[in-house]
């Protein structure tokens, strides 16, 4: 049975690191030039200003997704609260079972519960998730770009 829930990232974190790298395998590009090293200091500082927010699926009590999150005024919108998605993934045996639909569902609720106005979150080109925003109501907004200059 899966549950989906809010956590804090103090007891969120210890258990989703080791899950950051198959994570990141999937999804990232680059990898030769640009090594997996989140900034866990960033995460708490953001987290102890009260402007992350994650929401998990757990599957017989361990993690299965996640979304991690920060909610801040835009920097474009200053009055309007805005949420951004950071990162989502699900584990690939969790998949399948509306774990992505559902960790949404939920964050839906509980920024709508925070006062947020607008949700911003991105897909992979390469591993889209597009469906998935389209069916829950998003709009497509903008299109980014990278390019590798070295160094």
């Amino acid at each position: 049975m899966i549950s989906i829930q809010e956590e804090a990232y103090p007891d969120f974190v210890a258990e989703a690191k080791p899950l950051f790298p198959a994570h990141w395998a999937e999804l990232a590009l680059d990898k030769d030039q640009v090594p997996l090293d989140p900034d866990y200091d960033e995460y708490m500082r953001r987290y102890l200003a009260g402007m992350c927010l994650i929401v998990t699926a757990r599957e017989d009590g361990l993690l299965a997704g996640y979304s991690v999150n920060f909610v801040a005024p835009g920097l474009h919108y200053r009055t309007c609260l805005t949420l951004t998605t950071d990162i989502y993934w699900v584990r690939p045996d969790a998949r399948g079972a509306r774990c992505g639909l559902e960790m949404f569902d939920r964050l839906h609720y509980l920024a709508k519960a925070r006062g947020v106005q607008r949700i911003f979150a991105g897909v992979k080109e390469h591993f889209s998730a597009a469906w998935m925003f389209e069916r829950m109501g998003y709009r497509k907004v903008e299109t980014y770009y990278t390019l590798w200059l070295g160094g």
